[in-house]
């Protein structure tokens, strides 16, 4: 079970890190005009940051607890 969870949560990871972009990008900004989903682009990197740093606290959670149960 916790395998499958560090599976999902790793590709959730990969996915969001590919939605975060440079901020010389203007990907987010043209994103964010077109559609109302994200909000302001500023508010969107913000939310991608808390997301994926939520993301990263829950992989190294699972990864410390499969690797004490198999010691």
């Amino acid at each position: 079970m916790l395998k499958l969870l560090l599976f999902i949560v790793s590709f959730f990871l990969i996915g969001i890190i590919f939605l975060r972009l440079p901020e010389e990008n203007v990907g987010l900004s043209s994103f964010a005009t077109k559609s109302p989903v994200l909000g302001s682009p500023k508010s969107a990197q913000r939310f991608l940051n808390i997301l994926t740093a939520f993301g990263i606290l829950i992989y190294v959670a699972i990864a410390v607890k499969l690797n004490l149960t198999n010691v």
